[in-house]
């Protein structure tokens, strides 16, 4: 994802993209929208028996180093986004907890697209849309507010949509970022 591919600057739209290998950021200055999309090749650093028959069942409620992993609806998986195993995805494993019943009706890559939103919504400003489709599925993730917990910990409280043939579906999350760089869901 560090190699540099084309620049594009389109004046008229006042959008300037930028693609990397794998993953394509739009960003309109107007209303400060950021694109993520499925690469167009298979993910570089997925696991190569993923097509294979063998099937590894994940546990959906499970723990890892301490961080309680909730995958109710949706595929269960190990990882978060394009992190394809538990350790690498630690600091996001969190997150798993927001969750949304429509997950139940996409696939793995869509709900990976999802997740790959959530973590670019850690380090967006408040207001900004992190979007995502593929498809007729769709979704998207914003951090509504940023804060300080009593305990000092930096906070912020997310917003997630999903789409799928035109009905939509939301739901929020409160997340405290730990000493160890996790993040740890608060409500």
């Amino acid at each position: 994802m560090n190699k540099l591919i084309k620049i594009l600057n389109i004046t008229t739209l006042g959008i300037i993209a930028i693609i990397f290998t794998g993953i394509v950021t739009t960003e309109a200055y107007a209303n400060r929208v950021i694109v993520i999309e499925k690469p167009a090749h298979h993910y570089k650093n997925a696991p190569q028996h993923r097509h294979n028959k063998k099937h590894v069942v994940v546990p959906r409620n499970r723990h890892y180093r301490g961080i309680k992993i909730s995958r109710p609806h949706g595929r269960a998986y190990h990882g978060y986004g394009f992190f394809y195993d538990d350790n690498d995805a630690y600091k996001y494993l969190a997150f798993t907890q927001i969750t949304l019943k429509a997950l139940d009706m996409i696939n793995e890559d869509q709900q990976r697209m999802h997740e790959a939103a959530q973590i670019k919504a850690i380090s967006a400003n408040v207001g900004e849309t992190i979007v995502w489709k593929d498809g007729k599925a769709s979704g998207e993730v914003q951090t509504t507010r940023i804060g300080t917990s009593t305990s000092g910990r930096q906070c912020r409280e997310f917003q997630q949509k999903v789409t799928i043939g035109g009905k939509t579906e939301q739901a929020y999350g409160t997340a405290c970022l730990k000493s160890d760089g996790s993040w740890e869901l608060i409500n």
